[in-house]
């Protein structure tokens, strides 16, 4: 299954809820697209909603660390929010717990925007 994504907008912020795998090709590609497009438009509150990701491979953790920086190089700040356990214990293992600011509740997530 491939990545899928809605975008919505939340008090300024921007939420892209995924779902599907992450992984070398089509999704990776498909949520740099997509980041890139948003900040694009102008977006600066970026908050990836990852409760629907089911697996994310190297690649698609490179993917989520590109869209970290071109959305911190254009002057915002990109989140996120929800991880499952098993997406969780992958950013544990490769430390970038520490680089995201990572959230589990909505309302809280998009409030910690500056």
């Amino acid at each position: 299954m491939s990545m899928k994504f809605t975008t919505r907008e939340v008090s300024g912020v921007t939420i892209v809820d995924l779902s599907g795998k992450i992984t070398l090709g089509e999704g990776g590609l498909t949520l740099r697209e997509e980041v890139r497009s948003l900040v694009t438009a102008g977006s600066k509150k970026i908050l990836l909603n990852l409760a629907g990701v089911n697996y994310i491979d190297s690649s698609g953790l490179g993917e989520l660390v590109s869209a970290f920086t071109a959305v911190k190089n254009a002057g915002g700040e990109l989140k996120l929010l929800n991880l499952t356990s098993k997406v969780r214990d992958l950013l544990v293992i490769t430390k970038l717990l520490t680089v995201f600011d990572v959230r589990d509740d909505e309302a809280a997530a998009v409030a910690s925007f500056a």
